[in-house]
């Protein structure tokens, strides 16, 4: 059901499509960001290819549930609990190793990862920890940061998951995450069809 850690599903790493979903998650203006999404609305914004990026959570929306209609043979990339931090959000840290620090510092402590599909629970996801960055990330105008929009160097870490492709049909993922500074809650009820 899981992609292997070190495996490069569609020619890339995992630590690559998080880089991906990042830019996905963050290029989307506020006012429909996925990420801050309470019902789902949004949750077919900027998706293309073979992977269908599903949002967590921010620091003002701790919980969430979402339905959202995919189409089939999409694989499904999510994120259980992360951090991700930028030289535009953080201007007093100058070095890339002081911002890969920085955003380790409450994934270390996470006392909580869990993620369910079906009922089922998923096992051993402390080995999908993903460490990716520094790597460039393209802000916009109105991102939900409230940052200077432009091209700023990004650091993202914690935990992944990322599943193959669901069959057609009904499905609810279900995942949660506790660290010191944050906790994150999120349910998605897909409906999987198939292109007609």
């Amino acid at each position: 059901m899981v992609f292997p850690i070190d495996s490069e599903p569609y020619g890339l790493s995992y630590k690559e499509w998080t880089g991906k979903w990042w830019q996905w998650a963050l290029c989307t203006p506020a006012c429909r960001n996925p990420l801050t999404d309470s019902t789902g609305e949004h949750c077919t914004e900027g998706q293309n290819g073979p992977v269908w990026f599903l949002a967590g959570t921010t620091g003002k929306t701790h919980s969430s549930e979402r339905n959202c209609i995919i189409a089939s043979r999409k694989s499904i990339l999510f994120p259980i609990i992360v951090s991700q931090f930028s030289f535009s959000e953080m201007p007093l840290i100058k070095t890339d190793e002081e911002l890969i620090s920085y955003t380790a510092r409450d994934i270390n402590q996470c006392s909580l990862i869990e993620a369910f599909v079906d009922g089922l629970e998923l096992k051993d996801l402390r080995k999908y920890r993903v460490q990716f960055g520094p790597f460039e990330l393209s802000l916009p105008a109105g991102n939900i940061w409230h940052v200077k929009p432009g091209v700023t160097k990004a650091v993202s870490d914690g935990f992944w998951v990322f599943l193959k492709p669901l069959n057609c049909g009904n499905h609810t993922i279900n995942f949660r995450g506790i660290e010191p500074n944050f906790q994150t809650k999120v349910t998605y009820r897909l409906t999987i069809k198939s292109k007609s």
